[in-house]
């Protein structure tokens, strides 16, 4: 039995989750590997081979790096949860005319609750994986952070983590940076895995079109939602579109409407199935409500503070004072910002510290 406890890792297959399970390994743990198939493409009624996290060739690489090391290795079949949970919200999103956040929802209530499940049977005391991020305890908090390599951070998508899932939870890679990673890859033999590509796709969008996706999962989709109109944010209507439910606040490419200056989705009415358009000021917003949140930091906001708040997972980020109120955080920007979307997660940072987020609910002017 090793002297600093028994942990589960996650292990996609991937440089990042395969090297934390060896860092970890040598650090004295007493690793079990798990590989987690959340999707198959077919279901997806994709043609292309499977890549990424959940292909065969994925869960094996995991397997055959564990054998290697030393260390056992176990497959978890989660598609049915993740079908239930993960595939029909996203869905169901897109026709509520929001922007779904499906990596989110994945982290917090799929894979952290699978891993849980599964390390208590195990009697593992710990979890782990690749994500490049930080923890650490602090006035009675377990407190995410920013990994070191500002340009590979996840702490983004792991804000609706439970105190309780981060209690148990360690993230080795958060002190070091990507290419410290490769190099560890390589010196430990493993030069294919450190030239392995990377895929930023949703993974269950194997070919990155969502439209096809949607149209896949829902029967008569296109038929339903095709003609509606895009109106002007003047009121003028400026013609027909393919369906609300294959546009996206902010977007520009693909409108198929020529009026002499940019246009920009502004606003998506489902009700009606109208999808608003405007130019790029027509796009900034003050203030916004944040629904289904989770705090990180803080037990709660009911004095407001400020943060930086970030509305998308790339974005840079905005100043603004954050309050709770009821069920909803109310967030007022100090200056406008452009392309709030409902549906995606604003996340609150001080400083590099995780302070939490939630998923924005409404956009105002």
């Amino acid at each position: 039995m090793s002297k600093k406890g028994k942990i589960l890792v996650a292990m996609s297959g991937g440089i990042d989750s395969s090297i934390a399970a060896l860092m970890l390994h040598d650090q004295g743990y007493e690793v079990i590997g798990i590989t987690m198939k959340t999707w198959d493409y077919e279901s997806s009624g994709s043609s292309k081979k499977e890549t990424g996290c959940c292909s065969l060739d994925s869960i094996n690489d995991a397997r055959l790096l564990a054998v290697n090391a030393g260390f056992p290795h176990y497959i978890l079949d989660i598609r049915s949860e993740f079908g239930t949970n993960i595939i029909d919200n996203f869905v169901d999103e897109y026709l509520a005319g929001r922007t779904p956040n499906p990596c989110v929802l994945c982290n917090t209530h799929i894979k952290w609750e699978a891993l849980l499940k599964r390390a208590n049977q195990l009697d593992c005391e710990f979890i782990a994986t690749g994500h490049y991020a930080k923890i650490r305890h602090e006035n009675n908090r377990y407190i995410v952070s920013k990994g070191l390599d500002d340009s590979k951070d996840q702490s983004y998508v792991l804000w609706g983590l439970t105190q309780e899932s981060l209690k148990r939870t360690i993230f080795p890679l958060g002190a070091y940076r990507k290419s410290e990673i490769k190099k560890m890859a390589e010196d430990s033999g493993y030069i294919d895995l450190a030239n392995k590509s990377e895929s930023y796709e949703i993974c269950f969008v194997p070919d990155n079109d969502y439209r096809a996706f949607l149209k896949h999962k829902v029967e008569g989709l296109e038929d339903k939602v095709n003609g509606g109109n895009f109106i002007h944010t003047s009121g003028a209507m400026l013609g027909k579109h393919k369906g609300y439910p294959f546009y996206t606040i902010g977007q520009r490419k693909g409108l198929e409407i020529a009026v002499g200056e940019p246009l920009f989705v502004t606003e998506i009415i489902p009700e009606t199935n109208t999808v608003m358009l405007g130019s790029k000021e027509d796009l900034e917003r003050q203030e916004m409500t944040v629904r289904n949140f989770n705090l990180i930091k803080y037990p709660d906001l009911k004095e407001p503070k400020d943060f930086l708040t970030k509305i998308r997972y790339k974005d840079a980020g905005a100043l603004a004072s954050v309050r709770q109120q009821d069920d909803k955080l109310k967030v007022l920007f100090s200056k406008k910002v452009t392309g709030v979307a409902p549906g995606q997660s604003a996340v609150f940072y001080e400083g590099d510290d995780l302070v939490g987020g939630g998923f924005i609910e409404r956009a105002i002017i």
